[in-house]
């Protein structure tokens, strides 16, 4: 059964083309097209999509709206295609509040050449949110562009860190994948004191992060012991605006990575997009901005931020992987736990996609599997604040 897409959009050029590329794969079907906001709601409810791509600027309902109608109403699993400009990226942030599981920049050109890097993006990200039961298993894990070379655990931290992209599955971790072992639950026992052992916190996300991320930094307090370092992957333009809105929506400060900048208890730093952010290897608490390799299939990395960290503060880094597709986090993952450091991970239950958490669970290495809702008290408690 092929997973049913609606398309809505106000342009009939982008209806037309949007619809030719989802039809290209074999999985996906096109089972009708919207001009505005209100036809998608209306056509969400009668048609029963199993995913949705959502344009943001339409007449009579604009998307974010149809996004919070159809979420009221009939739930579907809902792809924002929206503007790489600031507005587009603060608008993209309003519909994922409102409910929409992820988002892709609509360029114009890759549209209308159909970009061979569009259309495998598109049809990546309508595979891995459809609606559960409807999408492949292998939808959550695409292939990286490159092979990943083994990140090595020494200091300071060496060139080859910035030219990792994701882990490399190892035999036993594919028979993990493919196997039906039930994920890991929540971990309900108390938590130890982190308090004066840890002295950084790293998170990474990629799919559903926005959101998991609002929800897991609001409610710790300004005064939070140690500084953080966020790694959402995100393109470039959207970054400044979602720093903007986590600090608008935090007791803690979250700034935009800069390079030169300095680690700050109760900080927060989003990794810009399109760059890698590490940790300077002459002083640890001084972040380092690089230009983005363009064979990895992240940047930001994971990986990257992780690995610098674990070189850096060694048994004193707490490495946090939320939800997200793929397996960005889990190679880094391995070098934290080498060094002695600490590694969280988010549960499925909870996730919005369970792939980058799942290879760290599944690969052993995660110390706690915790549900969102539980992060922050989790924090809070093991920081004593």
């Amino acid at each position: 059964m092929p997973i049913n897409v609606l398309v809505v959009d106000d342009s009939n050029f982008f209806q037309h083309r949007l619809a030719e590329i989802i039809e290209d794969h074999p999985d996906l079907h096109v089972i009708g097209v919207a001009s505005n906001g209100r036809e998608a709601v209306e056509m969400a409810r009668s048609k029963d999509p199993d995913v949705i791509t959502m344009d943001y600027e339409m007449p009579l309902m604009d998307g974010v709206s149809a996004v919070r109608a159809i979420m009221a109403s009939k739930p579907v699993p809902i792809l924002m295609l929206s503007s790489l400009t600031y507005e587009g990226a603060r608008i993209t942030l309003d519909a994922l509040e409102a409910g929409a599981v992820d988002f892709l920049p609509k360029n114009f050109a890759e549209v209308s050449r159909k970009s061979p890097q569009l259309k495998q993006k598109l049809h990546e990200r309508l595979l891995a949110i459809a609606k559960p039961g409807r999408r492949p298993v292998a939808a959550v894990a695409p292939a990286s562009k490159t092979s990943a070379p083994t990140l090595r655990s020494t200091s300071p931290a060496p060139v080859s860190v910035v030219r990792s992209t994701t882990a490399p599955i190892t035999p036993a971790d594919k028979q993990r994948y493919e196997s039906n072992q039930p994920a890991p639950v929540a971990d309900k026992r108390p938590v130890d004191s982190l308090l004066g052992r840890i002295k950084l916190l790293a998170i990474g996300t990629s799919t559903g992060g926005p959101v998991a991320l609002v929800e897991s930094l609001k409610s710790l307090p300004a005064n939070f012991p140690v500084p953080i370092l966020l790694i959402q992957h995100m393109p470039e333009n959207f970054t400044r605006a979602f720093a903007e809105r986590l600090n608008s929506q935090c007791n803690i400060r979250v700034h935009l990575a800069e390079d030169g900048m300095r680690l700050a208890p109760g900080v927060a730093y989003l990794a810009p997009g399109g760059q890698q952010m590490i940790l300077d290897s002459k002083d640890k608490n001084r972040i380092k901005v690089l230009a983005g390799d363009d064979r990895l299939n992240y940047k930001p990395s994971v990986d990257i931020t992780f690995a610098s960290a674990a070189n850096a503060f060694q048994s004193n880094l707490l490495a946090m992987v939320l939800t997200g597709m793929g397996s960005d986090g889990c190679q880094g993952c391995r070098l934290v736990k080498e060094f002695g450091g600490v590694v969280w991970s988010q549960d499925q239950a909870s996730s919005v996609i369970y792939g980058m958490p799942m290879a760290v669970a599944r690969a052993n290495l995660t110390d706690r599997v915790l549900a969102l809702c539980d992060i922050a008290p989790t924090l809070r408690q093991a920081f004593r604040c």
